[in-house]
């Protein structure tokens, strides 16, 4: 295959899907040529695409052939449980209304409970002795709101992704002070690059390895688990038209020659960082500077005492803009609504914190992960080395510095890292020390079919016919075309590692932020806004 093949477009085979059924997801090309009577250049097409589609990936067997297992019941790879739907459909609904409610309830609460007090402070002055004031909504009322609302830079639908990425935009550009009060109780806005934008690293990370790519190696720069990495070398080779290949020494290897085509001549790409160099940043509670934090709490903490005073703790026969203190619309109105508005105002970022905290245990075994990786390929894709307990646990504590890493975290990773790689292990003084012969032998087989395809010297040739051509020009083409057809280990690997001692911290969206960032043109460059892609 030399082509990418546009798999989004096409259904599956409804022959292919039953055959694959029966075969309880486990087939040889041979068994579906066999199974559906497609040609074998159809049915292979068809798996690819199916591979895109439904969770599976490609294995090889003894004898060299290749083997496509999916699910037995070719579960879609986007699916999921009615219960993981339901839950996120409830949760968004509660936190749009609870955001409209918060748009209302803070601002004009606020408003309201700044002229009750106002009132009450010159109440004995005007002598009606009531909480009534003379006028209507003021200018400073409209300054109120017009800080509320925000920047005038500030394009609408536009996400709030926290404090830390809001200070690099331009002052007239900044958040505004609302989406500051939705991120104090949902937390900042999580960003959703698309499928197709976080494949670009993958292709990027393809194209600088010459078109040939194993699950090893995209391992080194996702740091997915072992098998999670071949479902998705599975799904880009029925996207991106791959063509799997077995090594002489049984090792899958993945080429992609459509990509390795330009019309631009030879294809020149940078790599993606890897993974050790991408860790992933502590997940926030809300996003916000303390700052903000501060006087968003103190604002909805003045609602919660105003309600509490003026509707909860009525006093005589005092009256609220001339309704009496214990009629319902006050105790209601004034007391009981706005209370338990702002009560939920707190708890909810209270209740939040348990699974921002979990959320944080994740990321940071995730971390300890990719540093291992780092070390492991390391020592792994040169000459193999042996790795202790204690060069895993001193590499990882004097990078991430954090007191919660500990050595039982380390040694649990590098225990699993060991089962995914098949390690091997020994005892020594110190306990265990592990090697990783497998990933330079990947590395190897990956090298020596850059070497045998040479998918970076392809060119697309001469072109032999263009509609624009007149006669004469259509006449010189063939001439040239027939002039032409007359005419007709040791591998060195360290190219492909960047040093496991440089570790830094990058979010996916970040990867996708900074390539349009470099591909928009130079007038885009000199806005003074910074431009930023759409996510789902």
């Amino acid at each position: 295959m030399t082509g990418i093949t546009n798999t989004r477009t096409l259904e599956a085979d409804p022959d292919l899907t039953a055959a694959l059924l029966r075969l309880r997801g486990r087939a040889t090309l041979g068994d579906v040529v066999s199974a559906t009577g497609m040609s074998e250049d159809a049915a292979e097409s068809a798996l690819k695409g199916l591979l895109e589609r439904c969770r599976g990936h490609l294995a090889v067997s003894d004898s060299g052939d290749l083997l496509y297992e999916f699910d037995p019941k070719l579960v879609a790879r986007d699916r999921r449980s009615l219960w993981t739907r339901f839950r996120k459909a409830a949760w968004s609904a509660f936190k749009t209304g609870f955001k409209v409610w918060t748009a209302v309830m803070l601002v004009v609460y606020f408003i309201v409970f700044v002229l009750l007090v106002i009132a009450a402070l010159t109440a004995n002055r005007d002598g009606r002795g009531s909480f009534g004031r003379r006028g209507g909504f003021g200018l400073g009322d409209f300054f109120i709101l017009h800080w509320l609302m925000g920047g005038r830079g500030w394009s609408r639908g536009s996400l709030y992704y926290g404090h830390r990425h809001a200070r690099r935009l331009p002052k007239d550009a900044q958040p505004p002070f609302y989406k500051k009060v939705f991120a104090f109780i949902f937390g900042p806005e999580e960003p959703r690059p698309t499928q197709l934008q976080k494949d670009r690293s993958a292709l990027r990370l393809i194209r600088a390895r010459k078109g040939v790519l194993t699950t090893a190696e995209l391992v080194e720069h996702t740091a997915l688990p072992l098998e999670d990495a071949r479902e998705e070398m599975g799904r880009l080779t029925g996207a991106y038209g791959g063509d799997p290949r077995v090594s002489d020494a049984g090792e899958v290897v993945y080429a992609f020659p459509g990509l390795m085509k330009s019309a631009h001549g030879k294809v020149r790409a940078t790599e993606p960082n890897p993974a050790w160099m991408r860790l992933e940043y502590p997940g926030k509670l809300t996003g916000n500077a303390s700052g903000s934090n501060l006087g968003i709490g103190a604002m909805n903490g003045f609602n919660l005492a105003a309600g509490s005073f003026f509707g909860l703790m009525p006093v005589g026969e005092a009256t609220v803009l001339g309704v009496s203190t214990v009629s319902p619309l006050v105790f209601f109105g004034l007391g009981v609504i706005p209370v338990t508005f702002s009560g939920l105002f707190f708890l909810i970022p209270c209740l939040r914190s348990f699974a921002v905290s979990r959320d944080n245990r994740a990321r940071r075994r995730r971390n300890v992960r990719r540093l291992l990786l780092g070390l492991i390929y390391g020592r792994s894709v040169g000459t193999v080395r042996w790795i202790s307990v204690g060069d895993a646990i001193g590499h990882v504590t004097g990078r991430l510095k954090d007191k919660r890493v500990t050595g039982a975290l380390v040694l649990k990773e590098l225990e699993r890292l060991a089962a995914e790689f098949d390690a091997a292990v020994e005892a020594d003084d110190g306990g265990y020390r592990y090697r990783f012969p497998a990933i330079r032998e990947t590395f190897v087989e990956a090298e020596l079919m850059r070497r045998q395809l040479r998918l970076q010297d392809q060119k697309l040739g001469p072109i032999v016919y263009a509609t624009s051509d007149t006669e004469t020009e259509a006449s010189q083409r063939d001439l040239d075309a027939f002039d032409r057809e007359l005419a007709r280990a040791e591998v060195d690997l360290s190219r492909y590692l960047p040093t496991p001692d440089a570790v830094g911290y990058e979010e996916d969206f970040e990867v996708v932020m900074d390539e349009v960032r470099v591909a928009a043109p130079r007038r885009r460059a000199r806005s003074r806004s910074r431009p930023r892609p759409r996510w789902q």
